[in-house]
């Protein structure tokens, strides 16, 4: 799937991965909905790592023009 595909699912929770990645990288899911402080905070990705929980997650350009992204049962 393309990123634009995928886009749908990631906004309805669930959590996908690209297929070229190493293995290391578990999933991507949007965190929405958070406040800090008492304040809304803009929603956000996070990448689940094998050994270091979770990190923020920014695409690159080579993650949005991928084709093999997938949805992670």
């Amino acid at each position: 799937m393309t990123f634009e595909e995928i886009l749908p699912h990631l906004k309805k929770g669930e959590k996908i991965i690209r297929q070229g990645w190493s293995g290391f990288e578990l999933y991507v899911t949007l965190v929405e909905e958070q406040t800090y402080d008492g304040a809304p905070v803009t929603p956000y990705f996070l990448i689940k790592t094998a050994d270091e929980g979770f990190s923020s997650f920014a695409p690159t350009v080579c993650d949005i023009l991928a084709n093999d992204w997938a949805i992670v049962k």
